[in-house]
């Protein structure tokens, strides 16, 4: 039975941890992919092709996927508070450091040890939310923590195009030197405050009564039966977590063709100004950060998860091939990326309901941990690919139809392979 006091317990819930850990994802997401504006200036600045920009901004997912699920297993270790906050620091110092790229040789350095130091964030908070929310309440709390995607693409594109254009030359630094500088700031700042602030589960929480804490307790062990605690041996033997590796695999190459070619595509759209392209960007991240908690409610509601991920991935992709074919005209780009941004982005929180339903205890520390590594090597492949395509064709056009394509392939295979059964807590 639907308990009214229940939801009000909840809310308590969230709005002491979702504002930290929402604050947090747009501090490591805005660190993760700035190199996207930043390279409207530096690869003129150092003389790269945009084949070393594509190798350098896919070496931070090297780094990410060796350190990834050593990573999460030593959080559980560690605990969620000394952990979350050691990756937030080193990130956002070794962000910041980014500024003295030099060479093709320090910007793969600089880049891998990037993806090193933030190794484990992302999946330690699906993590960490498992801890708190039941599987019928969890997607639509990955929506909300993922939404930092979308307000960092709202706030960082105005953010590092007034960055570049504002800061360009001030005390002998380029503008994306700055940009690199300021942006790694804000990650140590939250570092320190997730050290004092976070507990590191219910138990440890002084804010909740003990009764409070039973009623959050009880849910999460009935959540619990049925999920696999599997061996760490099993897990990467796993079929089932190998195939949802692949279907976010899928997924990523989408996410990061557009997180890292946004600037360019409206940039090749006629737009020229780089605080107008800043500017521009905010609107697909804006409709995306609406659109993917609706869609991530309504897929809580209905208890379905396989359509609800693939319509929003095919959205994706339609949005990315209407956005190339119709690359000369402003308008039209801008709402097909509005259309991509907001499908491609909702697919995850809706991904992310089905390993944290299926798995359990070391089984979902590991398996999260490992289908996130595999899954974002695309984050090194989808720049490789639309970069080399870039200098091969002279345009972005073939690359941005491979990373629809690989939307669709997405879509496809996670109806026809996930089970229906798991697919429906």
């Amino acid at each position: 039975m639907h308990d009214p006091s229940h939801d009000a317990l909840y809310r308590r819930v969230s709005w002491r941890l979702m504002p930290l850990l929402f604050l947090c994802f747009v501090a490591a997401y805005l660190d993760r992919v700035n190199v996207g504006f930043a390279r409207l200036q530096m690869l003129a600045d150092l003389r790269f092709s945009d084949t070393v920009y594509g190798v350098g901004a896919g070496m931070f997912f090297i780094g990410y996927f060796l350190f990834e699920v050593p990573s999460n297993l030593l959080m559980t270790r560690a605990g969620a508070r000394l952990w979350i906050a050691r990756i937030m620091i080193s990130w956002g110092l070794i962000s910041s450091a980014m500024m003295f790229t030099t060479s093709v040789t320090s910007f793969y350095v600089l880049r891998f040890l990037l993806g090193a130091a933030e190794a484990g964030f992302f999946p330690g908070i699906i993590l960490y939310l498992t801890y708190w929310y039941p599987a019928q309440r969890r997607a639509r709390m990955v929506a909300v923590f993922m939404s930092g995607v979308a307000v960092a693409g709202v706030v960082g594109g105005p953010l590092s195009g007034w960055i570049l254009q504002a800061f360009d030359g001030a005390h002998g630094w380029s503008g994306w030197q700055w940009l690199f500088l300021l942006e790694g700031i804000p990650s140590v700042l939250l570092g320190l405050w997730t050290l004092f602030y976070l507990d590191d589960g219910i138990r440890d929480a002084s804010w909740l009564s003990d009764a409070d804490k039973r009623v959050l307790e009880d849910a999460i062990a009935r959540d619990r039966v049925g999920q696999q605690h599997l061996p760490l041996v099993q897990v990467f033997a796993s079929g089932t977590v190998w195939l949802l590796a692949l279907v976010y695999f899928l997924f990523v190459m989408g996410l990061y063709g557009v997180s890292f070619w946004l600037p360019q595509l409206i940039r090749n759209s006629g737009v020229t100004d780089v605080l107008h392209i800043g500017l521009l960007t905010a609107i697909p991240y804006g409709v995306a950060a609406v659109v993917m908690v609706a869609a991530a409610r309504h897929s809580d509601r209905s208890g379905e998860r396989r359509w609800h991920a693939a319509g929003a991935g095919l959205a994706g992709a339609l949005g990315l091939v209407v956005a190339t074919a119709c690359s000369n005209d402003t308008a039209i780009a801008l709402a097909a990326l509005s259309v991509a941004t907001a499908g491609i982005l909702s697919t995850f929180p809706i991904f992310w309901s089905l390993p944290t339903a299926m798995l359990g205890g070391a089984a979902a520390a590991a398996g999260i941990a490992m289908i996130n590594s595999l899954g974002n090597l695309a984050g090194f492949v989808s720049p490789y690919l639309v970069g080399a395509i870039k200098d091969a064709t002279g345009n972005t056009a073939s690359g941005i139809y491979l990373l629809a394509a690989s939307l669709v392939a997405g879509a496809v295979l996670v109806v026809t392979g996930v089970p229906r059964a798991a697919a429906a807590r």
